[in-house]
């Protein structure tokens, strides 16, 4: 209520008394505190929205309030949907999600399990398969708390050297994985708070449990060997942390509070978290092969970046511990559309609670395939990190156009800074990489959400699939009808897209055509659906530690130069108006009668590339059928332009397909256009202008196709058209032949040379 004066009255009750139990209190403050929230936050009846009342709003309405429990108050979940029923909130118990009828983080292992998919990906490049083999740790917190806990229960290959929490260091020299995986499991179910708690007897010789409050640490043989502390007798607490910390092993797992990696030119005061002052280490100290962020803020973000730049594997925590987000956005989400079941009586109260249940592991699952491909996208991205590093620059720039990115609070590299990477071989580094790929899913998510996009036909089904099957099964009809389900489209269009093709792909395709996010995005789908990159993706990724990661790594960027070519022609030659469905419609049997008959269209050169690099995937166990396919890919790039060839002249895709791949073949535009492709020296214009040369090669042949197949008005195409074409434009052709000669002979093929004969095979669709 507003008083007299304006100000805010508080009922005397609500005010913490002298005297109460700390428990109590909080409780009591952290009701006030939900209260204050709900106060000023609209709500929601039915489609209507319901502003607060005695508020004046400056925003426009946002009935849409969730709260995040965190370390204190991770208890509070039930607390603070009390509250929310107490209001008649419109979210009921989804406002704050892992409560007693939601999903529990701990129990759930979520975000340790999210981290450790970032850690798996990392260890993959490395050629450990961390389920598999035996890799040597050390990390920040004890058996009792959630990330550490769970995360040191992922594998039962680890050899946990050493950890410490705030009051205990452990130091166990040489450990026996199975033994220590069994006595960490005991700790956690038991939830004692100490490696106190840990049985001596099943630590290695010359390790122990030490207090931090001790004066010194006695420093065995084996203690010297494992931390490098030769020539050490004792130490104190903090010199033994310092030792764990810079540890030469496999991974550092960091699960505990506190910042404790900086970089070399911060100083603790910068960092902000003065209670772990004498601990922290820089980034180039940090020894250990990969480090995973199961908690935030372990790392400063220049900390991570310097890591990096001498060779560590780290993303960001925010990349590395989202599932626990991503968990509680699939909690409230799905509780928004069952309340609606059981105000249906669809579903009871008792039975939504079950239903939560039944379908843990398939939350869990759909949350971990986002994490999973959110560090592939790194892992792509930091491949193609050199040749992008300009196209990564350019996207930076347009962020910053728009005030969308401030560079410096980012942490990221200034235009100077990366001209001197740049001349040192080198691009952004992981971390940085991920800062641009929340970036660019952001800035895609805020167009595709205010365009028409999320409500085409097509994108029903990708709504369904964020739900688990259960939800599918039975509730699908109420599927549609969410209130947030333009959100959700668009959150999975945004990460499905930038996720396949990187932080700055959708910037530079509008550079190149002038499209934006929702136009790129609508073409980046169709392109997914006619040429089932759903299915090659997966199989794909079923190759995990089958195949080497670089394998991989080439595949998608295989499957990515595909994507790239056909999201531009779809942006540029798909009607405005047209729904998704009815362009893959239009050309998927087309695109499928090409795949298929590739092996007789094809030239012996094309065929003969794809042999060699089928072969090669076949050398390092990549399935038949999908070396094959992948082999494919760059030829099949042509498909869409061959399509509407045959669309517009009424004829078989595998005819015109054989005039397409002939003229490649008389003419050499596939040699001309890989020609243009090896051009990576030079400066950004010079690469914009090889891009082009490419993009005008493919529109030059699909125009000549078209020109040569318009010849013929009769409806039917004799087999030998092309050569019949050739024999009565004999002049222009020899003199296009004799250019192409001339390059080939060339010591050096340079842009220029390119450039020129590209124009003058333009020239042949021009002639009479």
């Amino acid at each position: 209520p507003v008083g007299a004066k304006g100000g805010f009255i508080i009922k005397q009750q609500l005010i913490p008394k002298a005297g109460q139990e700390p428990l109590e209190a909080a409780i009591m403050c952290y009701k006030i505190f939900m209260r204050g929230l709900l106060d000023i936050t609209d709500n929601l009846k039915g489609n209507r929205v319901l502003p607060p009342n005695n508020v004046i709003r400056y925003d426009d309405d946002d009935p849409y309030l969730v709260v995040a429990a965190d370390k204190g108050t991770s208890k509070f979940s039930d607390i603070a949907n009390s509250v929310s029923e107490e209001y008649g909130f419109w979210l009921g118990d989804a406002f704050a999600s892992g409560g007693s009828e939601g999903y529990d983080h701990k129990t759930m292992g979520i975000t340790a399990r999210g981290a450790w998919e970032a850690v798996k990906r990392h260890f993959r490049e490395l050629g450990i398969d961390v389920m598999e083999m035996p890799f040597s740790c050390v990390g920040i917190g004890d058996m009792s708390g959630d990330v550490f806990g769970n995360g040191l229960l992922y594998s039962p290959c680890a050899k946990m050297l050493g950890a410490f929490n705030h009051s205990h260091i452990f130091v166990d020299p040489n450990p026996n994985p199975l033994v220590s995986y069994k006595e960490r499991k005991r700790l956690f179910v038991s939830q004692n708070s100490s490696w106190e708690g840990y049985n001596k007897k099943l630590i290695s010789k010359g390790g122990g449990v030490f207090t931090r409050s001790s004066k010194s640490i006695k420093v065995t043989i084996q203690m010297q060997k494992a931390f490098d502390l030769v020539g050490k007798k004792t130490v104190t607490p903090n010199e033994l942390i310092h030792a764990i910390l810079k540890a030469e092993v496999d991974l550092l797992w960091l699960g505990g509070i506190g910042t404790y990696i900086k970089a070399s030119n911060e100083n603790n005061f910068q960092v902000g978290d003065r209670a772990n002052d004498v601990l922290r280490c820089n980034g180039s100290e940090i020894r250990a092969k990969v480090v995973g962020e199961g908690a935030n803020l372990g790392v400063t973000q220049l900390g991570r970046i310097e890591y990096a730049q001498v060779g560590g594997r780290i993303n960001t925590d925010f990349i590395d511990n989202s599932a626990g987000v991503a968990c509680s956005d699939h909690e409230v989400n799905i509780k928004i559309l069952l309340a609606t079941a059981v105000r249906s009586k669809q579903l009871t109260k008792a039975k939504r609670n079950k239903l939560l249940v039944d379908m843990t592991e398939n939350v869990c699952d759909l949350v971990l395939m986002g994490n999973y491909r959110q560090s592939m996208a790194l892992t792509n991205a930091k491949h193609q990190s050199i040749a992008l590093v300009g196209e990564h620059e350019r996207f930076m720039r347009a962020l910053e156009k728009i005030r969308a990115l401030d560079r410096e609070v980012e942490f990221l590299p200034t235009s100077e800074e990366l001209e001197l990477r740049i001349a040192k071989g080198k691009g952004l580094t992981r971390p940085e990489l991920s800062v641009l790929l929340a970036y660019a899913k952001i800035s895609v998510f805020e167009e595709v959400v205010k365009s028409a996009l999320p409500d085409d036909p097509y994108l029903k089904r990708t709504l369904g699939l964020y739900f688990p099957n259960l939800m599918q099964k039975r509730f699908g009809q109420l599927i549609s009808q969410h209130p947030l389900r333009r959100e959700i489209i668009a959150t999975y269009i945004a990460n499905t897209l930038v996720n396949r093709t990187g932080p700055s792909f959708v910037n530079m395709i509008s550079e190149l055509t002038g499209a934006n996010a929702e136009a790129i995005a609508t073409a980046y789908l169709i392109c997914r659906q006619i040429f089932g990159l759903a299915e090659i993706w997966s199989s794909v990724e079923a190759l995990d530690n089958s195949v080497p990661t670089f394998i991989q790594t080439e595949m998608q960027l295989s499957i990515l130069d595909l994507i790239k070519h056909c999201t531009i022609w779809f942006v540029k030659n798909r009607s405005k108006t047209g729904k998704i469905d009815k362009v893959v419609e239009t050309y998927l049997p087309s695109i499928k009668v090409i795949e298929s008959g590739l092996d007789r269209l094809l030239s012996s050169a094309l065929k003969g590339n794809s042999a060699i690099d089928e072969e090669r995937y076949k050398a390092h166990n990549v399935p038949n059928a999908l070396a094959r396919r992948i082999s494919h890919l760059s030829p099949l790039s042509s498909a869409c332009d061959i399509s509407l060839i045959a669309f517009q002249n009424k004829l078989s895709p595998k005819i015109v397909a054989k005039i397409f791949y002939g003229i490649g073949i008389k003419f050499d535009f596939d040699w001309l256009r890989h020609s243009t492709s090896q051009i990576t020296e030079g400066d950004e214009w010079e690469k914009s202008v090889a891009i082009g040369v490419i993009d005008d090669l493919y529109d030059t042949q699909a125009r000549l196709t078209a020109k040569i197949v318009g010849t013929v008005k009769t409806g039917k195409i004799p087999p030998t058209l092309l050569n019949i074409w050739v024999k009565n434009n004999s002049d222009e052709v020899e003199r296009v032949i004799d250019i192409l000669d001339e390059v080939k002979r060339a010591s050096t093929v340079e842009l220029a040379m390119l450039s020129v004969t590209s124009r003058r095979l333009a020239m042949l669709v021009s002639s009479d």
